[in-house]
């Protein structure tokens, strides 16, 4: 959908002119980290209510995204979050952990949606609704956007319960991604229980 000229929220809007009155955001958050689960979240948002500061979770300082994922939890229609696990990314590798995320973020809402937006160009297995992906979505859709934030703040909420047991690894700093103090620590003490094995190889050899 051609989007130059709109806002995140007239993005949105455009799919309702459709018909699409339930429309669901998703998006992750911790693909590329060394440790720790992914996260997806799920959102409708209220087409009546606009929520100043939607916006990629990127883009955004830590306090903002703090603030605004209480607003959406108060303020959205429906909402779910959810996570795979070390073991599933280990398992199944990162991007079906990611789909299988998704999957669990959109089931647990409180109702059905009419329509999926999904941010990237890939569609998730698992989601038993009509998907469109949108490339770049959490800049250009608001409910993607929402997404991107409850996403983004719940595994940075995970992470600092594990720096609290693993603090050598200072996981409050860096939240798992491959900075070069966490690299220092994995050379120091090795992996812990909540790192990714298979994204190590290139770290530990």
């Amino acid at each position: 959908m051609e989007d130059k000229q709109y806002t995140n929220y007239e993005f949105d809007a455009l799919y309702r002119e459709r018909g699409v009155w339930h429309l669901c955001g998703v998006d992750e958050a911790g693909r590329g980290p060394l440790a720790g689960p992914v996260y997806a979240a799920a959102v409708i948002l209220d087409p009546d209510v606009v929520i100043d500061g939607v916006n990629d979770s990127k883009k955004l300082s830590e306090k903002r995204r703090e603030a605004l994922f209480d607003e959406i939890c108060e303020k959205a229609v429906a909402y779910g979050i959810a996570s795979a696990s070390v073991e599933e990314i280990e398992e199944l590798n990162i991007l079906q952990a990611t789909f299988l995320a998704m999957s669990r973020a959109v089931a647990a809402l409180s109702l059905t949606p009419d329509l999926v937006l999904v941010d990237g160009n890939q569609v998730p297995r698992g989601i038993d609704r009509p998907i469109e992906t949108v490339v770049k979505g959490d800049a250009r859709s608001a409910s993607i956007a929402a997404a991107s934030i409850l996403a983004k703040v719940s595994r940075d909420r995970y992470m600092l319960t594990l720096d609290e047991q693993y603090p050598q690894y200072a996981f409050s700093k860096h939240k798992g991604y491959g900075t070069k103090v966490h690299c220092e620590a994995l050379q120091t003490f090795g992996p812990s229980p909540e790192h990714r094995l298979s994204f190590l190889k290139n770290i530990l050899g």
